[in-house]
C-alpha cells in the first residue's frame, strides 16, 4: 500500500517508530538494528514500508533501505518465519550479512536472532538459497576499480592460504583485488579461522 513514508521521528523504541507525515502519526514496526541508527527525535527520515493486512491486523513494517525491505519480503515467505521473526533476524544482522549467511549455509549466524532456533535457521537457508546470490550482497555501485593484484602477488603477500582464497573469492564477486586484499589483511585470524569467517569479516571493511 505504501512504498515509503517521509516524515519526522516523534517517538522511537527498540521495536517501534512513530513517524509524523502530513500531520498523521504512523506506528511502524522496526528492527532493533534500525532503531539504533535512525537518529534522534525530530530527525527527518525516509522509511521504506511493508504493509501487512489480515482479518484482525493492519501493520506497517519499516526499513531504511530497499535491500532490507526486499530481504524481509523473502524472509516472511519461509514457513515459521513471520514478520516478527523477520525483524528479529534483521535485528542481529544486516541484509548483506544475511544474504552471505544464506549463501554460505551459516545457520548458526541466523540462529542468533531471538526466537529463531537452528532448525528454523536451516529452513531459511534451504528455502532462500536458490532465490538469492552473493551478488545480492554487493552494493550496486561496486565495480572493479584500480589495478588488479596478480596471482603471483597474492601468493607472495604473506597473508596465508585461507586469506588468499578469501581475496580470490572477493575479486570473483566483483571487488577490486587491491580493495579485497586491503580488507582481508585487516581481519584477525587464528588456526581455527576458516575462509568463510575471513570473508564475513572482510566484507565489513568493504562497506
Amino acid at each position: 500500500m505504501y512504498a515509503y513514508i517521509k516524515g519526522t521521528i516523534e517517538e522511537i523504541t527498540e521495536d517501534n517508530l512513530v513517524l509524523e507525515a502530513g500531520q498523521i502519526g504512523y506506528n511502524i514496526k522496526i528492527s532493533a538494528r534500525t532503531a539504533n541508527v535512525l537518529g534522534s527525535i525530530g530527525a527527518f527520515v525516509k522509511i521504506y514500508t511493508y504493509t501487512l493486512v489480515r482479518e484482525d491486523t493492519f501493520c506497517l513494517y519499516g526499513f531504511l533501505t530497499r535491500d532490507d525491505l526486499e530481504i524481509f519480503r523473502k524472509l516472511i515467505t519461509v514457513n515459521g518465519i513471520g514478520p516478527k521473526g523477520g525483524l528479529a533476524i534483521l535485528s542481529v544482522m544486516s541484509a548483506d550479512e544475511l544474504v552471505f549467511a544464506i549463501a554460505s549455509g551459516d545457520a548458526r549466524a541466523i540462529a542468533k536472532a531471538p526466537g529463531v532456533g537452528i532448525r528454523t535457521a536451516e529452513r531459511v537457508i534451504l528455502d532462500l538459497k536458490g532465490k538469492i546470490s552473493l551478488e545480492d550482497a554487493l552494493p550496486s555501485a561496486t565495480v572493479p576499480s584500480g589495478a588488479a593484484v596478480s596471482a603471483d602477488a597474492l601468493a607472495g603477500s604473506g597473508i596465508g592460504k585461507e586469506k588468499n582464497e578469501a581475496v580470490e573469492a572477493l575479486t570473483a564477486l566483483g571487488y577490486a583485488a587491491t580493495d579485497a586484499l586491503r580488507a582481508v589483511r585487516q581481519v584477525e585470524t587464528n588456526e581455527n579461522t576458516s575462509v568463510e569467517d575471513i570473508l564475513k569479516a572482510a566484507l565489513k571493511y568493504l562497506y
